[in-house]
């Protein structure tokens, strides 16, 4: 027997509208609307509901509307029709009442093909009136509103609110407008990280394979790592990804760390070195100039070094001359006698040279030898002539040119350029500098913390001196390559990065990425190179910091990076995907510029609070539940999703996890010595020693144990 529309409709209602308002409608509950589960919906599902749906019809369509909150009115009189009977004294009846968020409007629409589907959009074009009829949807229409929206290609879980509906997501709204994942400590934030970048590989990997195209993913994602938990997570895509991981110290499948000193700028440079504005930074970024103004080429690096330090002093006695300080150094008159002092020393050490230039480097060390004899009295006189100085100029240049040097380089144009440079280099760069600008004084405490990173012998192996690579090897290595023909998921394991030079090294990595897309977008006509970012404690190096601080810090510099990948990425192809548990330090104009929200379990009240204001008014009701959400469940909100959504998160085995499981300390306490401690292997890594020997065996730690 079949059954009218109008019939259905009616079999359907639970209430009327009772008040509108743009961001709130109220809802007056029938009285014998279900209590805890509906059964006329073709499927049972429980009504009422928080954050469940209710249909009001509109024009040509229906309203959707989700649940905020529920309650129990108690009424003086009754409402209903039929209830009230005049020769009886009426009696108070208790009325159920529902306010709704207006989401948008679940139409019945015709695609290309032809075939008629509901289809629901955000968006409310056309208001309810007070009276109408509030229905329950149906298993079809749930399911629409659920898994509304095109190009829902990456499954990431179900709907608990709508009869465990498939949530998808468009990849291109995902990971092109950026999204934050946010949730308390093990509330499952870390395995949505990793299921978004493992489902959206085996989308992709399954279109490929309906496509008839045989060739893997061309995917790239980049995961900075800072608590070493994704270096399994992906062993089991090896068919179709090419997992590559790095980290301070290389193992079996894990590479060398290699973030050289030269890829740094000169705003890197100087945080890292917390050089002083005035007499500090400007000596560090001329000797940035001067030490990338070598040619790059295949020449010996004794040869480019020398280049380099002659090219400095050009410039040097050059300024010199013109400002006439030779002569006019009162009150320290041996200021430029001290500076060839020490000129001649760096010079007379420069070896393996040609005898060309063996001939120019003599004739430099002669007239500096006649300079200083001259001044090497009893009662030397520090006055210098200009004809000495000019003759000192004219064969420093000589030597310049036999040693293939240009004008340009003596003074580059651009400090930031990547070209190879040594520490020791940037040293003798920042000493000659720091004599010509009569600073040498104030330069000792810069100076000390760059050989500070350059003597750690761990950290020498990531940015110093032995390092041995090229720029495009290196982008190949950590981007993607064109022999690849497999996805390529990059995993940078930051765990054992100093603090003192972590933040810096996060920044150069993420800013040499951006860069990198900027410039692959100008050479191939617009075309970009879809990569995604994962940066995990976002917390740690995306934190806010003070604007109007004279001199940032390496935090700081390192959070600017981010900001603007978060204003800018886009553009060129690069998404960001940032995993914090406070989301109340980030930085707000990266959270501002993250379009999609995925929101586990929260229950730090200031927490709570930024990520209310992140919302329309409308749908802050909803975030109410996130201190009791469960793990693996969040809410997804966003560009990513037409609608906001319960999901509960797909489940993830233990092999294809992140390394964050809450320790065990149950299981080791009723074990006995199950782990042994082994602090004498530890103490020799830990102080970098090779033998294992620390004065302190894990075997003699295993016998007191």
């Amino acid at each position: 027997m079949s059954v009218s529309p109008l019939a259905r409709a009616e079999a359907l209602r639970v209430g009327t509208v009772d008040f509108v308002s743009p961001d709130e409608i109220k809802v007056l509950l029938e009285l014998d609307a279900p209590d805890v589960v509906a059964l006329n919906t073709s499927t049972p599902q429980p009504f009422p509901r928080v954050n469940g749906y209710v249909l009001i019809p509109s024009d040509g369509g229906h309203l959707v509307g989700q649940v905020e909150w529920i309650t129990v009115e108690r009424s003086p009189y009754p409402k209903r029709k039929g209830l009230q009977d005049f020769g009886l004294v009426d009696l108070p009846y208790p009325l159920r009442k529902l306010s709704l968020n207006p989401l948008g409007v679940l139409r019945r629409e015709q695609d290309n093909r032809g075939t008629t589907r509901l289809r629901f959009k955000r968006g409310v074009d056309a208001y309810p009136t007070v009276g109408q009829p509030v229905l329950l949807p149906t298993t079809e229409q749930l399911t629409s509103i659920v898994e509304s929206g095109d190009n829902r290609r990456v499954w990431i879980g179900t709907s608990p609110l709508a009869g465990d509906a498939r949530v998808s997501v468009d990849p291109d709204r995902l990971f092109g407008r950026h999204v934050a994942v946010l949730g308390n400590t093990g509330s499952g934030k870390s395995c949505s990280v990793a299921g978004l970048i493992r489902w959206s590989l085996e989308a992709a990997k399954d279109a490929n394979a309906e496509g008839g195209k045989g060739k893997g993913p061309n995917a790239r994602f980049i995961v900075l790592d800072p608590n070493g938990e994704y270096a399994k997570a992906f062993d089991d895509l090896d068919s179709f990804v090419e997992v590559r991981r790095f980290a301070v110290e290389p193992g079996v499948g894990v590479n060398q760390l290699q973030v050289p000193l030269w890829f740094w700028n000169s705003e890197e440079w100087c945080a890292f070195t917390q050089a002083a504005p005035k007499a500090q930074r400007p000596v560090l970024v001329q000797a940035l100039r001067s030490v990338r103004g070598g040619a790059l080429g295949t020449e010996d690096i004794p040869i480019r070094t020398m280049r380099r330090y002659i090219g400095t002093l050009v410039s040097t006695t050059r300024l010199e001359l013109d400002s006439g300080s030779p002569w006019g150094k009162f009150p320290q008159p041996k200021s430029f006698y001290e500076k060839i002092e020490r000129w001649r020393e760096g010079i007379a050490e420069q070896t393996e040279l040609n005898d060309r230039q063996k001939e120019a480097v003599d004739a430099v060390l002669q007239h500096l030898d006649s300079l200083l004899k001259a001044r090497s009295g009893k009662h030397p006189t520090w006055d210098f002539k200009y004809a000495e100085v000019s003759t000192l100029l004219r064969l420093l240049r000589e030597l310049h040119s036999t040693l293939d040097g240009n004008s340009a380089d003596a003074l580059p144009i651009d400090p930031d350029t990547p070209r190879p440079f040594s520490g020791d280099e940037l040293l003798r760069a920042i000493d000659a500098h720091a004599e010509w600008l009569k600073v040498l004084d104030h330069v000792e405490t810069m100076r000390i913390r760059i050989q500070t990173l350059l003597s750690d012998a761990r950290m020498n192996s990531v940015v110093g001196n032995d390092i041995d690579t090229t720029l495009d090897g290196w982008l190949a290595d950590y981007i993607d390559s064109d022999n690849n023909q497999k996805a390529s998921v990059t995993i940078i394991d930051l765990s054992l990065v100093p603090a003192e030079v972590v933040h810096v090294l996060t920044a150069v990595i993420a800013r040499m990425t951006l860069e990198a897309q900027q410039r692959y977008r100008k050479l191939n006509g617009g075309k970009v190179l879809p990569t995604v970012l994962v940066m995990e404690e976002a917390h740690t190096f995306v934190k806010r910091y003070k604007e109007d601080a004279e001199n940032q810090n390496s935090a700081a510099i390192c959070c600017q990076v981010f900001e603007k990948i978060a204003r800018e990425g886009r553009k060129f192809g690069l998404g960001l995907v940032l995993s914090s548990q406070r989301p109340s330090e980030l930085s707000p104009t990266v959270l501002s510029q993250c379009n999609t929200f995925l929101l586990h379990r929260i229950s730090n009240d200031r927490d709570q609070e930024l990520v209310h204001k992140l919302v329309p008014d409308n749908l802050r009701g909803l975030l109410r539940d996130l201190s009791s959400l469960p793990a693996r469940q969040a809410l997804l909100l966003g560009w990513a999703s037409e609608l906001p959504t319960l999901v509960d998160m797909r489940h993830l085995p233990d092999g294809q996890r992140p390394k964050s499981d809450d320790p065990d300390f149950w299981d080791v306490w009723t074990r006995v010595k199950e782990r042994p401690t082994q602090w004498g292997d530890i103490a020799s890594d830990w102080q970098a020693l090779s033998g294992g020997d620390s004065g302190h065996s894990a075997e003699a730690n295993e016998e007191e144990g």
